[in-house]
């Protein structure tokens, strides 16, 4: 006798069907979370790098640029004080030269960062490398904030010349640092200003050339890793770092301060390294540190140009620091794994980041909050939602997660950084949230902005 379906009943395959394509979905949405998080990781990591190299430049100019004390060291002839003279005389030359804001220009600045793994040639650092980190950041003087934008490096992009589809971490493989730029440009529809490349073994060189930086570890750090040639075995208590142990005290991530654990320990490591270059010994190093910026940094920036970024850096206000990553969702071609991006979403992002485009949205409507929180954040996510609804904001979804980071992180247009900083002055248990723009991706329900109370 044949099976007949009771009408309004599902059939054993449908409802099969279902769950299979309803685990299907999870599993994506897991990817691509698990993906945008790695992504915000190596962002916050080389973001962090990036200033801890720039705050080193301008200490080292700072101390350099005293002549008098180089002279008393090193005498009127010596190629140190030459060097800052010669500094000092170039900056007199042009129109605001001294360390100003006004020296960076009025006019917005896209600037590349690229970081690049090691080479297979020993004599060419830069040959055939790929980038492992692919940033974009926007630089506005005028209301001295900066954008991050972050480009997964397994991107899907077409790349210049008919080089045809690749990832787009393997243009510098195949075209060098021009055929990158070229590909980011073509990609976004931007223009590119300037480029810095940094190489993996500029932190390590950096802490050899002072001769080790001086770090109170917080807790014993034991881990090895024989494929990736990482191997930490650091004690709790005061170490004067080799230039290994450095790198290790830095890429530790097994503790369950996760993020914040990273970011505290580049914080104290950054002291360190400042604490060695207030040392009057310092200055005899002046050259070394040089050397190794010329030697594993590569830029089209003059050393003119490096210092007036500097300069702007200086006055960055932290607060208006906003990151975004790409959108799109992880996919596979053949045995080979891709970031697919998302058109409308990429455009969007770019508008606001990179081209700074105001939209105006229905702010007629109520805005909409979600808020998600660990468990030894409960008491705290209560009083946010109640301090949020103070603000006349409907909060539409609240969630458990499992995070390590606080994050307050933007989904729509009407929801700026000027609109978060407003709302953190109104309500201090905003403060502290590291503000990050996903039109993509939701953790909760989809409200205009999700608030992410984490850590312990």
């Amino acid at each position: 006798m044949d099976y007949k379906q009771t009408p309004g009943r599902k059939s054993f395959a449908s409802t099969t069907r279902t769950k299979q394509q309803s685990a299907q979905g999870k599993s994506y949405l897991k990817e691509a979370k698990k993906k945008q998080m790695a992504q915000e990781k190596a962002v916050k990591r080389f973001i962090g790098f990036l200033f801890f190299l720039i705050v080193a430049v301008i200490c080292i100019f700072l101390i350099g640029m005293k002549t008098n004390f180089c002279e008393e060291h090193f005498g009127s002839d010596s190629a140190i004080t030459k060097f800052f003279k010669n500094m000092e005389n170039n900056n007199a030359n042009k129109d605001s030269a001294d360390f100003s804001l006004a020296a960076f220009g009025a006019r917005r600045k896209n600037i590349l960062l690229l970081g690049v793994d090691a080479s297979e040639f020993p004599d060419d650092l830069w040959t055939g490398t790929r980038t492992d980190t692919i940033i974009l950041v926007n630089i506005d003087p005028r209301t001295k904030s900066v954008n991050a934008l972050s480009i997964p490096r397994d991107s899907k992009v077409y790349l210049p010349d008919h080089n045809g589809v690749q990832k787009i971490n393997a243009a510098h493989a195949i075209g060098g640092v021009d055929m990158t730029v070229r590909t980011v440009e073509n990609t976004l529809g931007i223009k590119v200003d300037k480029y810095i490349m940094v190489h993996d073994d500029a932190v390590k060189n950096i802490v050899k050339a002072l001769g080790g930086v001086d770090v109170y570890v917080e807790k014993d750090m034991h881990y090895n890793d024989y494929s990736g040639h990482l191997h930490i075995n650091l004690t709790k208590g005061y170490h004067h770092l080799s230039p290994d142990e450095a790198v290790g005290y830095l890429r530790f991530r097994h503790d369950p301060m996760g993020d914040i654990g990273r970011t505290q320990r580049q914080q104290w490591f950054l002291r360190g390294v400042l604490n060695e270059l207030k040392k009057p010994e310092s200055i005899t190093k002046i050259p070394d540190i040089i050397d190794v910026g010329r030697k594993y940094i590569k830029t089209n920036m003059s050393l003119y140009e490096l210092s007036q970024l500097a300069s702007v850096t200086k006055h960055i206000d932290m607060d208006k620091i906003e990151v975004a990553m790409l959108p799109g969702a992880p996919n596979k071609s053949g045995v080979i794994s891709y970031w697919i991006l998302d058109p409308e979403k990429t455009q969007e992002v770019v508008n606001r980041l990179i081209l700074r485009k105001k939209v105006y949205d229905d702010f007629e409507r109520p805005v909409t909050a979600s808020i998600v929180y660990t468990d030894s954040k409960s008491s705290e996510a209560k009083e946010i939602k109640n301090a949020l609804k103070a603000s006349g904001i409907d909060v539409i979804c609240e969630s458990r997660v499992s995070k390590t980071h606080s994050q307050f992180i933007a989904h729509s247009n009407r929801i700026s950084n000027s609109y978060y900083n407003n709302l953190r002055r109104e309500n201090d248990i905003l403060s502290g949230y590291q503000f990050i723009y996903d039109p993509a991706i939701f953790m909760c329900a989809e409200s205009d902005f999700t608030v992410v109370a984490a850590g312990k």
